[in-house]
C-alpha cells in the first residue's frame, strides 16, 4: 500500500511539472482584466486643454459635471504604493498634470507608475480642492463644504481603459519660482524633483509624520531649510509606510507629486526611495 501511495505522489508531481514546463504568461500583466476595454479613442483632449476649458471652475474651488464625450490619455505618475498618496493617482500627458480621485485602496497593483490609460470623462466631474485640479465626484464634508473628491470604485472601473507602459520622468522643480502664481498654476500635480535641499529641524530623531503632530487630515507638513513653509512643504500621511522613519539630516533630492493647497506647494512622496541623501 505504501508503494502505491508513493507512485501516486510521483505521478502527481510529474503532472505538475509538465504543466509548468515551457513558456507561460503571468495572468493579468497587460492589465486587461481591469477597467473598461470597450472605451475607444474618439474625442481625446489634452490635460492642458481640459484645465483651460474649466479654468473658472478650478480657480473658484467649485466643480461641474462633464456632459459631452471627452477623453484624457495620460501616464500614471503617482499612486498609493507606500500609503502616502491616498485614494488618488497623478496623471500627466506632456501638456499638463491632474489628480484623479478614486475611492479604492491598492491602486498601485493596477495603476503602476508609467502605466498609460485612457479616461472617459463624460459624467465625471472636474473641479479643484484648494485650487488643485482634480477629476472625481462631489463630496460634502461635515462643515457643509462641497468639492470634487473620490469617485466610487465601480464607477471608475467603467471610465478608464488600460494601455501600455511608458516612462514617467520627473521634471526639475525651479526653486526660484516657488512663489510664482503662474508657475504654480501650470505645474501643480506634476511629478517633479527638487534638488540640494535639507529638512528643517532634522536631527536623526524627528520623523516624517508623528501622530502627535498630525492635522485633521492625519498628515504632517515638514519645511525645508531656506524655503518658507507657507510656500512649500513635504506632506506625509501618518499612514505612510515611512511615516516613522527619521528625516534625513543631510542634503537630499526629493521626488514626488507636487500638488498645491492654494499658494502652498505640497510635495507628496510616493515611496521612501523618492528621497535621496547625498
Amino acid at each position: 500500500m505504501k508503494h502505491i501511495h508513493y507512485y501516486i505522489l510521483l505521478l502527481a508531481c510529474g503532472l505538475l511539472t509538465a504543466c509548468m514546463d515551457g513558456d507561460w504568461d503571468i495572468p493579468g500583466t497587460d492589465g486587461s482584466e481591469f477597467g473598461n476595454q470597450a472605451i475607444t479613442e474618439t474625442n481625446v483632449v489634452t490635460i492642458s486643454q481640459l484645465k483651460k476649458q474649466y479654468a473658472g471652475i478650478i480657480s473658484s474651488g467649485g466643480y461641474v459635471q462633464i456632459k459631452e464625450p471627452m477623453q484624457l490619455k495620460g501616464v500614471v505618475t503617482g499612486n498609493d504604493i507606500q500609503g502616502n498618496i491616498y485614494n488618488q493617482i497623478g496623471l500627466e500627458d506632456g501638456t499638463g498634470s491632474i489628480i484623479v480621485c478614486i475611492a479604492q485602496g491598492g491602486l498601485y497593483g493596477q495603476l503602476q507608475v508609467g502605466r498609460e490609460i485612457l479616461v472617459e470623462l463624460k459624467d465625471l466631474y472636474v473641479g479643484s480642492y484648494g485650487e488643485q485640479p482634480e477629476i472625481g465626484t462631489p463630496y460634502t464634508n461635515k462643515s457643509g463644504n462641497s468639492y470634487v473628491s473620490r469617485m466610487p470604485r465601480a464607477l471608475w472601473q467603467q471610465h478608464f481603459k488600460m494601455l501600455g507602459m511608458k516612462s514617467a520622468t520627473p521634471f526639475e522643480f525651479d526653486v526660484t519660482k516657488v512663489s510664482d502664481a503662474d508657475y504654480i498654476k501650470e505645474n501643480c500635480g506634476r511629478l517633479m524633483t527638487i534638488r540640494g535641499v535639507k529638512f528643517q529641524g532634522a536631527n536623526g530623531k524627528r520623523v516624517y509624520a508623528n501622530e502627535k503632530e498630525k492635522d485633521a487630515a492625519n498628515s504632517v507638513n515638514r519645511s525645508l531649510q531656506g524655503i518658507s513653509g507657507n510656500a512649500l512643504v513635504v506632506r506625509t500621511s501618518t499612514y505612510a509606510d515611512f511615516a516613522n522613519k527619521p528625516l534625513p539630516t543631510g542634503t537630499v533630492d526629493i521626488t514626488g507629486i507636487f500638488t498645491r493647497y492654494r499658494n502652498t506647494w505640497q510635495i507628496l512622496i510616493r515611496e521612501e526611495s523618492d528621497v535621496t541623501e547625498y
